[in-house]
């Protein structure tokens, strides 16, 4: 299977730039895998094809205002980095824009001083490891010089940081949100459960990998990066219950299905489960936890669309695509939103 049987067109004019107000009044296509209907709705709907008994799984993982400006401390060159991993002691992997500033030794300023760092080390893959030197708590001081790491996609500032959170967002890590989960709000959360409808928790730390367009022609020869995850057995238990009782596993996005489909590919069960997961899902993959996922739109030839492909199959997929753009959906991070069911 080649990369380029994930291509579609689609107009720069439909990639969303600014999040849609109220969360929930974003628009929302229903999909259905067997036979590759298509629905128009709008997301607050959502409540309407999910059934009493039926769960759904969403990442709390909470995105780091990782990106930080800094200026060159003998220079005063101009630098930018993103935080993409923490290593411990204040080591963290990042990447760093333009590399030729930043080499072994040198050493940056952040926030008029409230923080420094030193370049430790240069990776094979050019990103960098550097160490920080600061007085208080790492993450108060992130928050406050650290910006939102929006993808190169969005061109207009976000006014509310907050927007790039979901609601349920808890602990911190990603490096990009799980955006599936920007649509919900605390009401329709509240009123999905009122129905009969429980929620689980995962989490994954979102990597910039996941993002990367697919530069091998052959997908099967792409490499994934790692990403973390863990599963808490409150949720192992929810998801064997919804099985047992014949209902439903629906997913909040692809990081929430990706951690599904990791714990039970490696424990060969649901259970409490942490560690890394560099799962490939295409089409071929044999979902063994997902009955269903909530997801928006993705780039073409990406990850993502693979993994929708993997579940709804890839023509259902791409004739979904092709409707989304004919009816002018919003694309992407801040657009709107797909059920596969």
């Amino acid at each position: 299977m080649k990369t380029s049987d994930f291509n579609y067109y689609l107009p720069d004019e439909l990639i969303a730039q600014t999040p849609v107000e109220p969360r929930d009044a974003s628009r929302l296509m229903t999909l259905d895998k067997k036979t590759g209907a298509v629905a128009h709705h709008h997301f607050y709907e959502i409540i309407d094809f999910l059934n009493p008994g039926d769960c759904l799984i969403l990442n709390d993982s909470r995105v780091l205002p990782a990106r930080l400006y800094g200026i060159k401390e003998d220079t005063g060159a101009r630098v930018e980095f993103l935080l993409l991993e923490n290593k411990g002691n204040d080591i963290w992997e990042a990447l760093s824009k333009p590399g030729k500033r930043a080499k072994k030794g040198t050493r940056f300023v952040f926030g008029e001083g409230l923080m420094t760092c030193e370049v430790v080390d240069v990776l094979e893959d050019g990103n960098r490891r550097i160490h920080f030197n600061y007085e208080g708590i790492f993450f108060n001081l992130l928050d406050q010089i650290g910006q939102m790491p929006l993808p190169p996609y969005i061109k207009e500032k976000l006014e509310d940081r907050e927007r790039y959170q979901t609601v349920y967002s808890k602990e911190t890590g990603s490096a990009a949100a799980p955006t599936a989960g920007l649509h919900f709000t605390p009401q329709l959360l509240e009123r999905i459960q009122q129905k009969g409808i429980q929620l689980g928790f995962v989490t994954l730390h979102v990597g910039l990998g996941t993002f990367r367009p697919v530069s091998e022609d052959k997908i099967q020869n792409h490499k994934m990066h790692s990403e973390h995850y863990y599963m808490p057995q409150a949720t192992a238990d929810l998801i064997n219950e919804t099985k047992k009782n014949g209902k439903r596993v629906i997913a909040v996005g692809t990081t929430s299905c990706r951690t599904i489909e990791s714990v039970v590919q490696k424990e060969g069960r649901f259970c409490e489960s942490e560690g890394w997961t560099d799962i490939f899902i295409y089409p071929g993959f044999e979902f063994r936890g997902l009955d269903g996922l909530i997801t928006n739109f993705h780039l073409p030839e990406s990850t993502l669309i693979m993994l929708v492909s993997a579940l709804a199959g890839r023509e259902n997929v791409l004739h979904a695509y092709e409707d989304a753009v004919k009816n002018k959906y919003r694309f992407f991070s801040f657009g709107d939103a797909m059920l596969v069911v």
